[in-house]
């Protein structure tokens, strides 16, 4: 459809973007998950009366003259370069939005989600300040079809991670931000980030970060995040390099699928298409391909 005199509408307030959004969402809710996710947890951390977060963070809806969605996108990234996150929309509305963000002085140097939007939004970009933008990690969007579990199921067990194991947790996050580059042949900590400590006492409180358990030794571990309009999205999937090649990662995500595919949720994940090895995985769990993405950069 063409939307190309829709107008942009920026706010911090996410639940505000949520109330204009929903709806448009809710008609492809795996497409829009990191969106959806995203913004349902901001907007619960706003009602709890914590502060705004204290980087680059705004959510975006254009409409047209008649109060039709044509696209959305949002920028809530913690971590440096802050990516804009852009739902897939007219290229022009893209290319619209970056000249709405250049006019307030605003630099936003990298994107992700729809691959085709992004690519307008930081060709546009491009033009003022210079450089080329690339593809700086590729991604592919999978939705769990039939949950197929491993043929064999390894020693040990699930469990939830546990109030007093956060540290311990966090400090998995860490492996597995510098895992998930060096595995694809990256520079590791160059395109995913860390979260946040509280970010992952959160999750644990809420029994969204699961290990798999050995004698009494975590070995692998498996979060997700939402659920939001029906989907939940598993991630991150870790284990350590002394305990790969024993079905232990497989064999938590299918425990976890499956408690959420019982509690009627779908399920979904993304893969780095760099990493073959857990694209293989994932395939042989069920998992079926949605949509290819991917965080652009400008590169000087």
């Amino acid at each position: 459809m063409d939307h190309p005199t829709a107008a942009w509408q920026l706010t911090e307030d996410p639940q505000a973007f949520l109330d204009v959004v929903a709806g448009v969402l809710a008609t492809d809710p795996v497409r829009a998950t990191i969106v959806a996710t995203t913004a349902q947890r901001l907007a619960a951390r706003a009602a709890r009366g914590e502060p705004a977060p204290d980087h680059p963070h705004w959510f975006a809806v254009a409409r047209t003259a008649d109060g039709e969605v044509a696209g959305a996108a949002m920028r809530t990234a913690t971590m440096p370069p802050h990516q804009a996150h852009l739902m897939p929309m007219d290229p022009r509305l893209a290319t619209s939005l970056a000249d709405l963000l250049l006019a307030r002085g605003e630099e936003v140097h990298a994107a992700n989600g729809a691959q085709a939007p992004a690519r307008a939004f930081l060709e546009r970009v491009r033009e003022q300040v210079g450089g080329e933008v690339g593809l700086a990690r590729p991604t592919r969007l999978f939705e769990l079809g039939t949950l197929v579990p491993p043929s064999r199921t390894p020693a040990g067990g699930p469990r939830p991670v546990t109030a007093d194991e956060v540290d311990a947790a966090h400090g998995w996050f860490g492996g597995f931000v510098a895992a998930a580059d060096a595995q694809a042949g990256r520079e590791p900590g160059t395109t995913v980030a860390l979260p946040p400590r509280d970010t992952v006492e959160r999750r644990v409180a809420d029994e969204k970060l699961w290990w798999w358990e050995v004698d009494g030794e975590p070995v692998s571990l498996v979060g997700f995040m939402g659920p939001a309009l029906g989907v939940a999205r598993i991630g991150p999937v870790f284990t350590p390099a002394p305990h790969r090649g024993r079905g232990y990662a497989g064999a938590l995500v299918t425990h976890v699928s499956a408690l959420l595919r019982d509690g009627g949720h779908r399920v979904c994940l993304f893969t780095d298409l760099e990493n073959p090895v857990s694209n293989a995985l994932y395939q042989r769990l069920g998992f079926e391909p949605v949509v290819d993405m991917g965080e652009l950069r400008i590169a000087s």
